[in-house]
């Protein structure tokens, strides 16, 4: 493919910062047809550009240049362009010149096809062979992450050899090469527990020549590094704050910090006063957050500093005005940098400059993933009390990992489960059915105070219908609720009651326009899909909802919970409409008002904690859209947590038990 169509694409992309689809179209007439014409003098040409604007484009153009490099290897292959940021943000700035050296590393990218990769191989060297040791090694690590993006953290070299053959490349050979990297290492098979066995083991990172391949005749299980490194840092690292914990408080401050509370409340102070590691798990409504405020006074009583933080920004504001102490998000509490996902320099904190506080309470942590986990403990210093609070009945991580299904499962650290319901009259019905689907039920709903209130849909069409008239006219006319204070929540991107036609939907309902900045208009409602936390002048995170408060200059102006953020140029490509938003993504946050949508699409997707993540997003009032007949009452009683096969429950076995 010529250049110009590479030039066209990048400037239609959003990938030249200042450049909206508006400018872009003025380009050709201006005699810009390619990067060797612009300059100063074809800018100035451009309406509407002033000497001032034109010497902004031009610095902005000089500053994308290496994403320029990757555009020119990928658009002649017609491989997306909008792939573009995302491998600059894996691969880092230099991503074209490590896709010239490893075509395969395009594989780091989730929808990357094995035959684009090939294709883009065989356009740089057209005698590279099938053989290549980089294209096995590569298609090792796909296989892996493909298998880390369900959830696991090791798998059994069988399945990964499985995954190969289609590939037409030597299994043994290539998972060899894998290791003899460093990019791969044999674990101990996750399914036995280390307390119930005594034979020696394997530990992560030993990649000594002998022991991979004794291991792989034995069909070994395997890892990638990283992943082996994360759990086996987590579960040090709880061992050593285990170690050196000392009493904050003693027994009197403690019950004197929690009048009020239930003896197992009081309980889970305790803990969090004694120990240095502690578990605080239970439902909506059973006070898990005036446990968490009886624990931030009695860090006041002992006078010692105390740190609370969330994965989502709303999950932290919401635990800040719940416990009346100053609450963050993790990535805000660790010093998130920009820079590629893999980079070993993602934060601030670290090991040698840990966080300065005696108590860390972190809530939500069903989302915690083992990654952003081994970051966390890895900050924490020595003496450090650390609190982990979540509901494991909750989805689990996006990312690879079961950290607090796997903590909990250890049974060697002290835990507290909350089950009694206090929450009565606000939000008393939402949490009585939340207990019942976590029991594995969905009872029918008769509540004369319509705090949840059931619709039932014959299709997803008439759901979507449904859907719409709840959210501009019912719920606002019966409750007084504003539509900005309702939130939609599905299972699915795709269909007719899928994230993206409700959007469509909601928009032409809501806030119709012409959408000024990349389909955006002022007063929609957005989400975040990745994290820009270094944004002007606040940032924000995945999964962040927020309003936009202005759109102009191909920029939009966003009021997140969090604060205002800029977002330009490639960030746009980070941003959807929020009017509807799946399951996932609402996970960690809460609203006044949630419509949970329940498609017959959604298929093999509903389950147990699916629905009872979405259901428990809603603290006041809850519209459940149903159109997914007896499927989701099956779902429910029949598909709990889908196993993840994971390393982390028996480390910790392993590093905690052999200290008692």
């Amino acid at each position: 493919m010529p250049e110009p169509a590479t030039f066209t694409e990048f400037c239609n992309a959003g990938l030249w910062p200042g450049v909206g689809k508006v400018l872009a179209a003025d380009l050709t007439a201006a005699g810009i047809r390619g990067p060797r014409d612009v300059n100063l003098a074809t800018l100035s040409k451009l309406p509407r550009v002033t000497a001032k604007r034109a010497d902004r484009l031009y610095t902005s153009w000089i500053g994308a240049g290496l994403a320029y490099d990757v555009a020119e290897l990928l658009v002649p292959e017609e491989i997306s362009i909008r792939w573009v940021a995302r491998l600059m943000e894996s691969l880092g700035e230099n991503a074209a010149q490590i896709l010239r050296g490893d075509p395969w590393r395009l594989l780091v990218l989730p929808e990357a096809l094995v035959s684009q990769a090939d294709q883009l191989a065989r356009s740089l060297d057209p005698g590279v062979r099938r053989e290549d040791p980089r294209r096995g090694r590569a298609l090792v690590a796909w296989t892996l992450n493909r298998f880390a993006r369900e959830g696991h953290t090791a798998t059994s070299a069988a399945d990964v050899a499985a995954g190969l053959r289609p590939f037409g490349c030597d299994p043994a050979l290539s998972i060899q090469a894998s290791m003899d990297a460093g990019e791969v290492v044999p674990v101990p098979d996750p399914t036995i527990d280390p307390l119930a066995d005594d034979d020696a083991e394997f530990e992560p990172g030993d990649n000594s020549d002998d022991m991979a391949e004794s291991r792989l005749g034995e069909t070994p299980w395997i890892a990638t590094l990283s992943l082996a490194e994360a759990e086996a840092s987590i579960a040090e690292n709880l061992a050593r704050l285990q170690a050196t914990a000392k009493p904050l408080a003693q027994p009197a401050v403690v019950t004197a910090s929690s009048k009020g509370l239930d003896s197992v409340q009081i309980s889970a102070v305790m803990h969090a006063a004694v120990h240095g590691v502690s578990l605080l798990t239970g439902g909506p409504g059973t006070g898990k957050s005036r446990t968490v405020a009886a624990i931030v006074e009695v860090a006041r009583a002992a006078s010692v500093v105390i740190a609370l933080a969330a994965p989502t920004g709303r999950a932290a504001k919401r635990l800040e005005e719940l416990t009346g102490a100053e609450a963050t998000t993790i990535h805000r509490l660790l010093g998130a940098r920009g820079g590629p996902v893999n980079s070993g320099d993602r934060f601030e904190k670290n090991s040698e400059n840990q966080i300065e506080a005696d108590v860390i309470v972190i809530d939500e942590a069903s989302m915690l993933d083992v990654e952003l986990a081994a970051a966390l403990l890895e900050s924490i210093a020595d003496g450090t009390h650390l609190v982990i609070v979540g509901d494991p009945a909750q989805l689990p991580s996006i990312g690879p990992g079961r950290v607090l299904g796997d903590l909990l499962d250890t049974k060697v650290l002290p835990t507290t489960h909350l089950s009694t319901l206090y929450r009565q009259s606000e939000g008393g019905s939402i949490a009585r059915l939340a207990t019942a689907v976590r029991g594995g039920t969905v009872p029918p709903v008769n509540d004369p105070t319509h705090e949840v209130v059931v619709v039932t849909a014959r299709s997803s069409g008439e759901a979507a219908h449904r859907v719409v008239q709840l959210v501009t006219d019912s719920i606002p006319r019966v409750f007084q609720t504003p539509a900005d204070q309702i939130q939609v929540v599905t299972p699915v991107h795709k269909g007719e009651a899928g994230t993206q036609a409700l959007n469509r939907a909601l928009k032409a309902a809501l806030n119709p326009g012409r959408g000024q900045v990349r389909g955006f208009d002022k007063g929609d409602r957005v989400v975040a899909t990745a994290n820009h936390l270094d944004a002007e002048p606040n940032g924000y995170a995945n999964g962040e909802v927020g309003t936009v408060i202005a759109a102009d200059d191909n920029s939009l102006r966003v009021a997140f919970s969090v604060g205002e953020s800029t977002i330009a140029g490639k960030a746009l490509n980070d941003l959807l409409h929020g009017w509807a938003i799946t399951v996932h993504r609402a996970q960690g946050s809460e609203w006044e008002t949630v419509v949970v949508v329940v498609p017959a699409e959604a298929g093999n997707m509903l389950s147990r904690p699916l629905f009872y993540t979405a259901l428990t997003r809603a603290r006041h009032h809850l519209s459940i859209v149903h159109a997914a007949g007896p499927a989701l009452a099956r779902a429910v009683e029949q598909i709990g947590e889908r196993p993840r096969r994971t390393r982390l429950w028996s480390l910790v076995r392993e590093e905690i038990g052999s200290l008692s």
